[in-house]
């Protein structure tokens, strides 16, 4: 996952906005998002070198999300895989914050990484490139291959989006404008490139929100609302090199009761 883009207790309507795109190998096996057989309240994607997830929820609304951090070439592979991060926290119940407590004394077991967990109460922010953890204040929040809220093009283009949506109610009007912003493939002006540690070329190339490359990019873009009224509502889009579309999903349930709507 390398954009999360979400608005927290900020919309008129739906206390958690999510447009996220995952970004990563198309080689990597991965399953569309659902609920899984062994965790049946769990709704996500699932890595299947690994068994975990980049982004979900289940229905007692935990939620949470996982970017890789950037610092330059890739190094060595770590002992453990950032996913597994994400389904520890959505198969267990521990609070947020002392769940990244927990998960900063083994930080060094996983390569770089920035990460969103909570549920409609109360969001957290911990990274293993940052400074602890930090709860996520109510309003409208973007996270790239950094620290929460740094002000990469992308970041900032898309955190307006979501707040353009803030007193619409219509799940399908709000998806369509989020959407329009994830596929979104024109690159940062030089400018405005951040300096991660790796070319400029390369800079240019991931600086639209979606990656449009022949062996890496973006593999979902996912929007996931969450109505006041406990009411969920998640679509996946899925993709293959250069951008080619490869399926669709669409969901609908309630907090703690699921149903399917559209597949």
């Amino acid at each position: 996952m390398c954009l999360i883009l979400f608005g927290f207790r900020a919309h008129r309507h739906f206390p958690l906005v999510v447009a996220a795109n995952r970004d990563e190998h198309y080689s990597r096996p991965a399953a569309p998002a659902g609920f899984w057989a062994d965790y049946p309240d769990i709704y996500a994607g699932r890595d299947l070198e690994k068994g975990g997830t980049w982004m979900g929820i289940n229905t007692n609304g935990r939620f949470a999300a996982i970017t890789n951090y950037r610092e330059g070439l890739p190094g060595p592979v770590a002992l453990r895989s950032r996913g597994e991060l994400v389904s520890g926290f959505l198969t267990g119940e521990n609070a947020a914050a002392d769940f990244f407590s927990t998960a900063a004394q083994s930080a060094n077991d996983y390569n770089p990484f920035s990460m969103i967990a909570g549920d409609l109460d109360a969001l957290f922010f911990y990274s293993n490139r940052g400074n602890g953890v930090a709860p996520v204040t109510p309003g409208m929040h973007g996270l790239s291959n950094h620290l929460l809220d740094t002000p990469w093009p992308k970041v900032l283009a898309g955190t307006a989006v979501v707040a353009a949506t803030r007193d619409l109610d219509d799940p399908d009007v709000i998806s369509a404008m989020l959407f329009t912003q994830l596929v979104e493939r024109t690159s940062a002006p030089d400018s405005e490139l951040p300096d991660s540690g790796i070319s400029r070329q390369r800079e240019r190339e991931l600086s639209p929100p979606f990656i449009n490359g022949e062996h890496y990019g973006t593999r979902t873009a996912t929007v996931l609302l969450v109505h006041a009224s406990g009411d969920v509502f998640i679509h996946e889009k899925r993709f293959g090199p250069h951008g080619a579309p490869l399926g669709a999903t669409a969901r609908a349930f309630r907090l703690e009761r699921a149903r399917t709507i559209t597949s």
